[in-house]
């Protein structure tokens, strides 16, 4: 599959070729950077707009074969000179001041790459912005003062669609990139964003995490315990990787909340509930009917089922129900505690649409914040 490139590095191609057509008066319609990841970046420049003192110039971002928001957005960087005139300029160390402009995100909560105030550039796409403008700076000679505005026209309405919203990044979409390539469908990027959301709510004083898989049972959540999912960080399929975060974090503890379709794999030891990964709910399922003293035949019909759903209207038709939850509550909670070796307390609340409550660990309900 086809990688792509990063806002970040659509963002450092941008500004050297403004800051290389502000400087020498000459057109560039090609420029080329070297990404962190050691990958050559030959971008397009398109939009140029060149007055004496400033030059703005946009790259078009290509998200390569990820499903992308941002793909085909112009990625536009602004290059002024603060010290015009060439006598100051011999005389200053050079200096490049990055901002966000329009369509570029405003940070507000903290626990984010940039603090509160700051335009939504992290450090990476930052670092390579100086390092590209201060190579055409050097090969100029120039000593002065540039600032470098990214904005994006398009990202206020393309941040809709993404996390920004939920983190308190206002106004536009976030500049972003460690490797400045963009991998196909990459697992990497939504983990990135899990771990985001984690260390922000450890900054505004959080110490337990209360995570869940998705807003699936978000009615639920709402009529049972007045708690709105969409507060919780979304961990997907990676409730592994959720744990070692929390860990890393120094979180007290974890509070999961989640549909039996998705939780009761966690039952049997897997970490990443992706159906690529691995699926065995029936099989899960069955183990924890027979263990609550289910028959053979039960058991059978169980593992023909399609869904959990219909899998828990047999256990209940067999009077089982409660026994068989309470069984896959306690291989949940062992299994995510042998995850967490002793580092995190850890807590669950098991649903299903149809049944409700399922079974809860003994200090869940303390953990929702009221």
């Amino acid at each position: 599959m086809r990688k792509g490139f990063t806002t970040g590095s659509c963002s450092a191609a941008a500004a050297k070729a403004a800051a290389y057509m502000l400087l020498t008066g000459q057109e560039k319609l090609n420029i080329e950077i070297e990404t962190p990841a050691g990958i050559m970046f030959n971008a397009d420049i398109v939009d140029i707009k060149r007055q004496e003192t400033q030059v703005s110039c946009a790259v078009i971002k290509d998200g390569g074969d990820d499903p992308d928001v941002t793909t085909g957005c112009h990625v536009k960087a602004t290059v002024k000179v603060q010290v015009p005139s060439e006598e100051s300029s011999t005389m200053q160390q050079l200096q490049i001041d990055i901002d966000g402009g329009e369509g570029v995100g405003r940070v507000t909560l903290p626990g984010l790459d940039q603090p509160v105030g700051n335009a939504a550039i992290n450090h990476v796409p930052r670092e390579m912005i100086v390092k590209e403008v201060t190579q055409v700076c050097e090969l100029l000679d120039f000593h002065g003062t540039l600032s470098v505005e990214i904005s994006v026209p398009e990202g206020k309405e393309l941040a809709s669609k993404t996390f920004n919203p939920r983190l308190g990044i206002v106004d536009g979409i976030s500049i972003l990139g460690t490797t400045g390539i963009v991998e196909p469908m990459s697992a990497k990027a939504l983990i990135d964003t899990i771990r985001v959301e984690l260390s922000q709510k450890k900054e505004l004083g959080n110490t337990y995490a209360i995570v869940s898989p998705g807003n699936y049972g978000l009615k639920f959540m709402k009529d049972t315990f007045h708690y709105d999912l969409d507060k919780s960080v979304k961990c997907s399929n990676f409730i592994g990787e959720t744990v070692d975060m929390c860990i890393a974090l120094g979180f007290e503890g974890m509070l999961i909340t989640g549909h039996i379709g998705k939780l009761i794999k966690v039952a049997g030891g897997i970490m990443n509930t992706h159906s690529h990964e691995a699926d065995a709910r029936m099989e899960i399922l069955a183990g924890c009917a027979i263990r609550a003293g289910a028959d053979t035949d039960l058991a059978r019909k169980i593992l023909e089922c399609l869904n959990t759903e219909e899998a828990l209207h047999l256990i209940d038709g067999a009077g089982l129900l409660q026994p068989t939850m309470d069984i896959a509550l306690e291989k949940i909670l062992f299994y995510l505690d042998f995850r967490a070796q002793g580092k995190l307390k850890v807590d669950c609340i098991l649903y299903s649409n149809e049944f409700g409550l399922l079974a809860q660990s003994e200090y869940a309900r303390k953990r929702l914040p009221q």
